[in-house]
């Protein structure tokens, strides 16, 4: 009787630590950061992916948007030489190369020599950004940490996540960590759920400063606009030359401005699916 009373005792912690295994898992073990110059931040369990191969295009094919780039690429220097660098937030119109100059910017700074690497984060997986953080802080290279299309909800309480990235509480933000993120909303939430809080709320003032501060938070503030005309056809010109196209000037424009205009939209996005056309038709691989 003792012995399977035993048993049933060994079982029953067997049990207990499985499920407390599934609660609190064990920390990560670092990768092998030589490995790759970017990682995709998974859970579940936690682990850094490796990236083989960036899906990017060359900071020089970015067009129309130089403010943008000059800023965020002075202020990338900044962040992989070890000087104080800005959290960013790159916010506006769809289509306009926001998280292309992300992507562009660490290649263009870690080609020149820094242990730069790039680790994206899933929106939805911020509430694990403090074990990844932990994970990041003893290694001897500079991340930065990129959250793509970020926005939250009236009812979403991944934005206090976030704050362990932007403020990092008492222990801080590690000093090898920058955050970029990209929005189409400045305040990351949409206009009309900040209004319909403020209109119901006992203290408007109250009811959606803490939502609309954690914007407040990012040091940098990069805005994109939707393009000129010839800014549009601009784009399309500097693909053509990079990639050996050769299209009468105005054969280029009148294909395009109905390319646009099909879709109703102007925009690099759109700009680059002209230009994917445009090559396949011509036979050249991009």
């Amino acid at each position: 009787m003792s012995g399977a009373l035993g048993a049933d005792a060994a079982q029953s912690l067997q049990r207990i630590a499985e499920a407390l295994e599934r609660r609190y898992p064990a920390p990560a073990a670092a990768p092998d950061f030589a490995a790759a110059e970017a990682f995709l931040w998974q859970v579940s369990p936690d682990r850094l992916m490796p990236v083989p191969e960036v899906n990017r295009v060359d900071l020089t094919l970015l067009q129309g948007i130089d403010r943008s780039r000059d800023t965020l690429l002075e202020n990338t220097r900044h962040f992989a030489r070890g000087l104080p660098a800005n959290n960013a937030l790159l916010w506006g119109a769809r289509g306009m190369g926001k998280s292309s100059l992300v992507k562009a910017v660490h290649a263009a700074v870690a080609a020149e020599g820094h242990p730069l690497k790039l680790v994206e984060v899933q929106r939805e997986d911020l509430p694990s950004v403090g074990r990844l953080l932990t994970l990041l802080r003893g290694a001897s290279e500079r991340f930065v940490l990129f959250c793509d299309d970020l926005s939250f909800s009236h009812d979403d309480q991944h934005y206090k996540s976030l704050k362990a990235v932007l403020d990092g509480g008492i222990e801080g933000r590690p000093a090898n960590v920058v955050f970029y993120a990209t929005s189409n909303r400045r305040h990351l939430m949409p206009r009309d759920m900040i209004e319909n809080e403020r209109s119901t709320a006992i203290s408007p003032s109250e009811a959606t400063e803490e939502k609309v501060s954690l914007s407040d938070r990012f040091g940098l503030w990069l805005g994109f606009h939707p393009c000129s005309q010839d800014e549009y056809l601009g784009m399309i010109r500097a693909y053509c030359a990079a990639h050996g196209i050769e299209i009468e000037p105005e054969t280029l424009r009148a294909e395009a401005i109905e390319w646009q205009a099909t879709r109703g939209a102007r925009s690099g996005r759109v700009a680059w699916q002209y230009f994917t056309d445009l090559a396949a038709r011509r036979g050249i691989r991009i």
